[in-house]
């Protein structure tokens, strides 16, 4: 890889979530590195920690920031015998971190087909962000773009598992709507963003303790919510790990959900993420 394909980031913050398990970070950003809320960036570094290294070792890693933020934010899974997760949670402030000049990924919320929401007149649309582990990462960027509050009536982000402490970010989700920037939109409707984590390994306050895919299967998720996964007016984005993609993918399918083909919008987007 030459030098003219990435840029040299400096980290300016790291997050333990979960020590020795989940960790996200913070580099600088370079101005010309555009991209859209749900796109992914190749981040890399050196195999030896030799001073002035090139960077040989590459990963994908979704963005947490929002394509209008002034860093960009990363978080990840530590894969203890991993080549490259368990430096990249190493990493301190100042030290250096690859970016790719390119962005890369299509869960962004121009795959759908959609028009601003008027659930007055039927024309509507929910958008439902399902996801298991740090695939949170890409919703967490679609949230921080405001084209996202404005495109679809009602946003639904559930976040799936195994304990409550690998919840991360929940204190930040729940404590958008103190935020000045969101006052106006949770004013205009409190149930604009409904936010609903639950856990497989441990039973949390109002929420069965149960996968997923179990909740949609059996209808509970749509109670919980308060929503109808109706594929007349959702759409439905699935990000986490294969196993959990491949059954919640057919469960929506035989209620109706489909990706897009041929140039034609779907209703559902899946990306595997760990």
């Amino acid at each position: 890889m030459t030098e003219s394909k990435y840029t040299r980031q400096t980290v300016t913050e790291v997050r333990q979530w979960v020590p020795g398990k989940l960790f996200s970070l913070r580099v600088t950003r370079d101005p010309a590195f555009v991209f859209k809320a749900g796109q992914f960036a190749r981040v890399g570094l050196p195999e030896s920690n030799t001073p002035g290294a090139e960077p040989t070792l590459w990963r994908a890693y979704s963005m947490v920031s929002g394509p209008l933020d002034n860093e960009l934010e990363f978080y990840s899974i530590v894969v203890p015998e991993g080549p490259f997760s368990p430096r990249l949670a190493a990493l301190k402030p100042g030290d250096p971190l690859y970016v790719e000049k390119t962005p890369y990924g299509f869960l962004t919320i121009d795959r759908f087909a959609t028009q601003p929401s008027t659930a007055q007149s039927g024309a509507y649309s929910d958008l439902w962000l399902l996801a298991s582990g740090t695939g949170l990462s890409a919703y967490l960027s679609i949230l921080r773009d405001p084209a996202t509050w404005t495109t679809f009536r009602r946003i639904i982000l559930v976040h799936g598992v195994r304990t409550a402490q690998e919840l991360a970010y929940r204190q930040e989700i729940e404590g958008w709507s103190d935020l000045p920037e969101f006052a106006g939109i949770y004013r205009a409707d409190p149930r604009k963003l409904i936010y609903l984590p639950i856990a497989t390994r441990e039973t949390l306050p109002g929420v069965p303790q149960a996968r997923l895919t179990t909740l949609i299967q059996d209808g509970r998720l749509e109670s919980l919510v308060g929503e109808r996964l109706d594929p007349a007016h959702a759409k439905v984005m699935l990000c986490g790990n294969p196993a959990m993609l491949a059954d919640a993918r057919k469960l929506l399918g035989e209620r109706g959900f489909a990706p897009g083909r041929r140039g034609v919008p779907g209703n559902l987007a899946v990306e595997n993420y760990w």
